[in-house]
């Protein structure tokens, strides 16, 4: 190294080649830029973030006041307190119908139980199954760690559901997980028992792991039911389910989430949590606790309420102009096909964002098979869904006046 050169204030040593694969989450990134927007003054619609407008129950913040004024805030066992683990285990039993043992059980936020599947059971060079478009942390994880992404083209014709032919196609020598969701994040599709169940037997057929992130379980529509990729191993063998308290109790902001797996999986991923985190805050965890344990009609109170905002949005996306969108199965969001607008993803967004100050996200923050689509996410008051989407409308009308008076005077 030239010493000059070393010496000089503006050098700067380079990162690691991990840190060249790390790409984050967008959703993130555009929410700094919207409040950047409304730190001066401006309103912004947000319906770009997976987050609900509706409030936390309110049994839930007492039982964690409660933990923190009986003083649960020191160190707790790296996997999760006792208390929550049989919770789970009973919530787990009743949904289910198999009970998971605490040593199948691990407490962390839902994004990481991701990134900690991924590197316990695939090496660089490996190859992970996913769906696209999906939820954009299987991409970001999977491009950091050296994993080779073989995605799924999920398509509209087919209600965005993941095909099984479609994941058998796609193994190699290399493969050794796949990553299935539903409720789908960002389409809705819900997969129905079949799908479940040869999904499944790809799996044992292939000796391959399976992480089922399951963060919607509870949030599905018209009386439909949810079949979990669970039930055929027990979370025995290969299924490592993946669940969250976000979305259905409102708790994102907590980031209270677990995974049940098979216990060698279990174990190292708990090592691997014990390392970076030695343990997640008990406090949250007796919060989670009350949310499995208590008002259950409650819970059952906010499905309908997601289910008839999403019936309002539905109704909404679908008179206006050229653009399109299914009815969601499930999870939060409507995932709307703009391809008659004539702009692109990005570019449809940014014209939601300048011309009516209406955050969405572009379908290709979910993949290459996103473009054509606009992630909404509906968990948001009635009011503001209707003002939002009636105000969409008016914009994409003004714009088509303005291209026909153009068009006009060039004739």
């Amino acid at each position: 190294m030239d010493l000059k050169q070393h010496q000089n204030e503006n050098y700067m040593r380079p990162l690691s080649k991990i840190t060249e694969g790390l790409i984050g989450q967008p959703m993130f990134r555009l929410l700094a830029n919207t409040q950047a927007k409304e730190r001066r003054g401006e309103r912004i619609y947000h319906f770009e973030i997976g987050d609900s407008d509706l409030p936390v129950h309110p049994h839930i913040t007492q039982a964690v006041k409660k933990a923190l004024d009986n003083g649960r805030t020191h160190y707790v066992d790296s996997t999760g307190i006792i208390e929550f683990k049989r919770a789970i285990s009973d919530d787990v039993e009743k949904r289910l119908e198999f009970k998971p043992s605490h040593g199948q059980i691990l407490v962390m936020p839902s994004n990481a139980v991701i990134d900690f599947v991924v590197r316990c059971v695939a090496d660089p060079g490996d190859e992970v199954i996913y769906p696209d478009p999906g939820f954009s942390t299987y991409r970001s994880v999977i491009k950091y760690t050296g994993v080779k992404g073989v995605g799924i083209p999920l398509h509209e014709k087919n209600g965005f559901h993941l095909k099984p032919i479609d994941i058998e196609r796609r193994i190699t020598d290399k493969t050794k997980l796949i990553i299935v969701n539903s409720p789908s994040n960002p389409t809705g599709a819900v997969l129905n028992e079949d799908e479940i169940l040869e999904i499944s037997l790809i799996a044992k057929k292939y000796n391959l792991y399976i992480l089922s992130d399951e963060v919607y379980s509870k949030v599905v529509f018209d009386s439909r039911q949810h079949h979990s990729l669970g039930i055929s191993d027990q979370c025995r063998e290969h299924t490592i389910i993946l669940e969250g308290f976000s979305k259905v109790y409102s708790m994102a902001g907590f980031r209270l989430g677990y995974a049940i797996g098979p216990e060698h999986v279990i174990e190292k991923m708990g090592l691997l949590f014990q390392t970076i985190f030695s343990c997640f805050p008990a406090f949250i965890q007796y919060g989670g606790i009350s949310a499995l344990t208590e008002h259950e009609d409650l819970t059952r109170q906010r499905i309908k309420t997601y289910e008839g905002l999403r019936d309002i949005i539905y109704e909404k996306i679908n008179s206006i102009p050229n653009i399109s969108c299914l009815r969601p199965e499930g999870a939060l969001y409507v995932f709307p096909n703009i391809t008659r607008t004539r702009m692109t993803s990005q570019q449809f967004c940014e014209f939601a964002l300048e011309r009516a100050n209406i955050a969405l996200l572009p379908g290709t923050c979910f993949g290459d098979y996103g473009e054509g689509h606009i992630r909404i996410c509906y968990a948001r008051k009635e009011t503001m869904i209707v003002e939002a989407m009636d105000k969409l409308k008016r914009a994409l009308q003004d714009t088509r006046i303005e291209r026909l008076k153009l068009a006009h005077e060039r004739i």
